[in-house]
């Protein structure tokens, strides 16, 4: 082993939820239970679901005793992790890091859901898993230099999370550091993801990170049973961070491993749409607001944007003046901002209600998103953005360098609650939402994750037909 991947594996083998910082593992609970609503809603909303629940059970994955949230059946390991992988980023609600440019939870924490029940493990164990998990993926895609590795074509969030997955994952199989460098050898040849599916809207940006938790969970377990692994795996000549990017750093892998938490650095979203977009949709909401503005008032919407998250959501801007899928509109600054001055706000139900609205539609051609280069000099540190509402009474400006949801401005208990209850209110009743979260909360506590998942199925009493 070279001393980058030496480095890491050590780190994952010796972190243990007694060495966590307070701070670390309370965080950790409260993204899981903002990961939890989400697939929970995702498994029984999520266009996508149904096709692959089918696909799952037809390779045979569907058949075990680990749990798939929101779902009644019994599913294998790997079926479980690709299942919960995928449910977690359906709705491109969840958590992000702005400096990683990915969605640390979504690939992490079904891999050490699985690898928890297949072990038995508790909740302690599992906090630890997850943390060690979150400071590998978000330090290589870190160390790739996150632009660059898009400008390739890669989705980081499924590249680095089958990395942190494995690690996860091998934190609850009890491997040892050389069973880490076996498991990230392995992962290496598993490690994908393509950004093609900005083409067309289509829903692979949702499975190659439940492929990313359960390749990270494949590794894990073929390192357990002693399978060899490619060696030099992250800083080799043919390694994951000469492989996939032009230029990185390798040193940024490790830089503070063990001593600044990541972890910390994760936040939580507010709105069902690419984060790149929050910062831009708080100071539409705020203007509005503050000035009485209404939708018909509004002439012209100018949003301005760090150059990547104009790609993203803000080019090409008749595409994104015209998005014709959830995924569209979730990567559609337009379709945002229209909704976010219709409604006074932006809920995941805002899809189903009004893509294809005319009104809508007639709204989005007046929105158009720049690069802006006050908000690109704050940029990653900050995800930040700028508005100009021009109306009839004329125009107003605004300046939102922290979105909410980000570190230094986290939801609150209350709002994350909030969230969670809106999310899983149509499929749980007041007392298993309850029961839920407050178990979630207390995840330290719990000495069985399989029996806390199964809280997750749908009660008789909430009342909409479940999927």
């Amino acid at each position: 082993m070279t001393a980058i991947t030496s480095d890491i594996a050590q780190f994952v083998a010796t972190t243990s939820y007694d060495a966590l910082p307070g701070e670390v593992s309370e965080r950790a609970k409260a993204l899981a239970l903002d990961l939890v609503g989400i697939a929970l809603r995702a498994r029984h909303d999520a266009e996508s679901t149904p096709a692959m629940v089918a696909a799952v059970s037809r390779i045979g994955l569907a058949s075990g005793a680990c749990t798939v949230i929101g779902d009644g059946a019994g599913y294998g390991p790997a079926g479980a992790a690709m299942l919960n992988g995928t449910l977690a980023h359906s709705l491109d609600f969840d958590d992000t890091h702005a400096p990683g440019s990915l969605h640390p939870s979504a690939p992490i924490v079904p891999a050490a859901l699985a690898a928890s029940e297949m072990t038995g493990a508790d909740g302690k164990a599992l906090i630890a898993a997850i943390v060690a998990g979150y400071e590998v993926q978000i330090r290589l895609s870190l160390a790739l230099d996150p632009a660059a590795h898009y400008d390739r074509g890669f989705h980081p969030t499924a590249t680095c999370g089958a990395f942190g997955a494995a690690a996860a994952a091998g934190r609850l199989l009890q491997l040892d550091p050389a069973g880490y460098a076996n498991a990230f050898g392995i992962v290496l040849s598993m490690s994908a993801g393509s950004m093609q599916f900005l083409v067309n809207g289509a829903w692979t940006k949702r499975s190659h990170v439940g492929h990313a938790a359960m390749c990270g969970l494949i590794a894990a377990t073929l390192a357990r049973e002693g399978y060899q692994g490619a060696s030099d795996a992250i800083e080799g000549k043919w390694g994951f961070l000469h492989a996939y990017a032009p230029a990185a750093d390798a040193a940024k892998a490790v830089d503070g491993l063990g001593r600044r938490w990541e972890t910390l650095k994760i936040a939580v979203k507010p709105y069902p749409s690419c984060r790149y977009g929050h910062a831009a949709l708080d100071g539409i909401l705020a203007l509005a607001r503050e000035h009485g503005i209404k939708a018909d008032d509004v002439e012209e919407v100018v949003v301005g944007l760090p150059e990547p998250g104009w790609k993203l959501i803000g080019d090409p801007e008749a595409a994104k003046q015209s998005p014709k899928s959830v995924v569209d509109g979730q990567f559609s600054m337009a379709f945002c901002a229209a909704i976010a001055l219709l409604k006074g706000g932006f809920v995941w139900d805002d899809y189903a209600r009004h893509l294809g609205d005319p009104a809508v539609l007639a709204l989005c051609k007046k929105v158009r998103a720049r690069v802006d280069p006050k908000v690109q000099a704050d940029f990653p540190a900050e995800m930040g953005g700028t508005v100009r509402l021009r109306t009839r009474r004329g125009s107003y400006e605004t300046h939102v360098r922290v979105p909410k949801g980000e570190p230094a401005n986290f939801l609150s208990a209350d709002e994350l609650r909030a969230k969670f209850d809106g999310l899983v209110a149509p499929y749980l009743s007041a007392r298993r939402r309850d029961e839920l979260a407050g178990a979630l909360l207390a995840l330290d506590q719990v000495k069985d994750v399989g029996a806390l998942l199964r809280l997750t199925r749908a009660d008789e009493t909430a009342g909409r037909r479940v999927a």
